[in-house]
């Protein structure tokens, strides 16, 4: 089977609606490494878009899934229940960030998970409104497309969105805005479009995804937490792609000073399996009644099987603390690379943990994200997978899975090093 060939056939048989980053197709994977239909091997600095944290694959995640797929593979929990689910909703509470006792619902995709965090949030409040934020990423459905603070692709001449949703910057060093510029819009929001009162929540990514890797100040979140003791919002941190581990710490959220009231989680939870979920303070998510949240696949046995294997693996792997060295070893190299005179600009690293990104800056003029794409498809050609995000889509993201090997991510640094400099010598 030839990657051209499949190519052909996905363009006949697949709406144009679901890009693909690359142009080739996966034969198998392991760990941090993928084959594709062609026999050509890459090293994946993707991770499946921060899903595979633990890796492709992992030994003790295929082997929970085994032993589940023995026993059963659906039910629906809404039908007949089982302990897994249970289990996994009880390690995760433990664990939670949020001030006092928790509990967790489950549901498939991340955007499911921010939905259902506003509609308990909407709920336990009774007030409709939701602020989130400029290049906040929080899903492609209805609602969380309007959420989503990035009209292109995502929103363009898809709506009219559902109301009560609105926008404010985000505060990045990174991004240009200042605190005092996001309080600004706040004060600005509050007064011509709703009053405090009636919002119900704000929605903030920890290190905001497909955004591009920005990080707010802990001032941020000081500010957010006092409008939330003077008017009663609460606020949601949507985990979905800086959770499990991925910034050096179970959830981003715990680099800063606040306590989120909801929690959003996906991707990486489940070890390659779908598995989303909400976790809150618990007379906050017993705001609904029965039937008011839960879908048909959510929690299936055979994700939560996979998922109280990734955080045994999390815990005995150390993997928090191996994200912290993973880390440091792709800043020194893009700072290596930043110091050469034959690459592209790169400026603007950040992140905390294993998250890390950089900008490539396109030519004056030219605000498109040409020079990131050019990057990753050299790398690509050089064999190694790796994906650009910001508003702009300036920037190259590193979400190399935190089971790799240091052989294998010098290997991956080294091909991405070099196709930086191919880009300059091309252009």
């Amino acid at each position: 089977m030839k990657n051209q060939t499949l190519l052909t056939r996905r363009a006949n048989a697949v709406p144009r609606g679901v890009s693909t980053a690359t142009p080739v197709f996966a034969a198998r994977a392991e760990n941090a490494e993928i084959w594709d239909v062609e026999g050509k091997r890459y090293v994946d600095f993707a991770g499946g878009i921060a899903v595979l944290n633990v890796g492709h694959r992992h030994p003790r995640v295929v082997a929970a899934v085994e032993q589940q797929l023995r026993a059963y593979t659906h039910t629906a929990f809404q039908v007949m229940a089982y302990e897994p689910y249970i289990e996994l909703a009880e390690r995760l509470n433990a664990i939670a960030p949020v001030e006092g006792d928790a509990k967790t619902i489950f549901f498939t995709t991340g955007a499911e998970a921010t939905e259902n965090a506003v509609k308990i949030a909407r709920a336990a409040t009774g007030r409709p409104g939701i602020i989130a934020f400029a290049g906040g990423f929080h899903g492609r459905t209805l609602l969380s497309s309007a959420m989503t603070g990035k009209v292109n692709p995502y929103k363009r001449g898809l709506g009219p969105f559902p109301a009560e949703i609105y926008h404010v910057p985000l505060p990045s060093p990174t991004n240009g805005v200042t605190l005092d510029e996001t309080l600004r819009a706040l004060d600005f929001l509050f007064a011509a479009d709703i009053e405090p009162e009636r919002i119900a929540a704000f929605i903030i990514e920890p290190v905001q995804g497909e955004g591009g890797f920005h990080m707010p100040d802990p001032e941020l979140y000081q500010a957010l937490a006092r409008l939330r003791e003077q008017w009663g919002m609460m606020i949601i941190a949507d985990e979905v792609q800086s959770g499990f581990a991925r910034t050096g710490r179970m959830f981003g959220i715990e680099h800063q000073p606040v306590k989120p009231d909801l929690v959003t989680v996906a991707k990486s939870l489940a070890g390659g399996f779908p598995l989303a979920g909400v976790i809150g303070r618990a007379e906050v998510m017993d705001a609904i009644g029965p039937g008011g949240l839960g879908g048909t696949y959510a929690g299936s046995p055979i994700a939560v099987a996979a998922a109280l294997a990734v955080l045994d693996v999390i815990e005995d792997e150390q993997l928090n603390d191996r994200a912290n060295q993973i880390g440091a070893r792709i800043r020194t190299a893009v700072e290596a690379a930043a110091a050469r005179n034959d690459t592209v600009d790169i400026t603007g690293l950040r992140g905390p943990g294993a998250m890390v990104a950089f900008d490539v800056p396109d030519p004056v003029g030219v605000a498109d994200g040409t020079t990131a794409k050019r990057v990753a498809s050299a790398a690509l050609d050089r064999g190694l997978v790796l994906l650009t995000c910001g508003t702009r889509g300036q920037t190259i993201r590193i979400l190399v899975p935190l089971t790799a090997s240091d052989d294998i991510i010098d290997e991956g640094l080294a091909i991405m090093a070099d196709a930086l400099a191919c880009v300059t010598e091309a252009a």
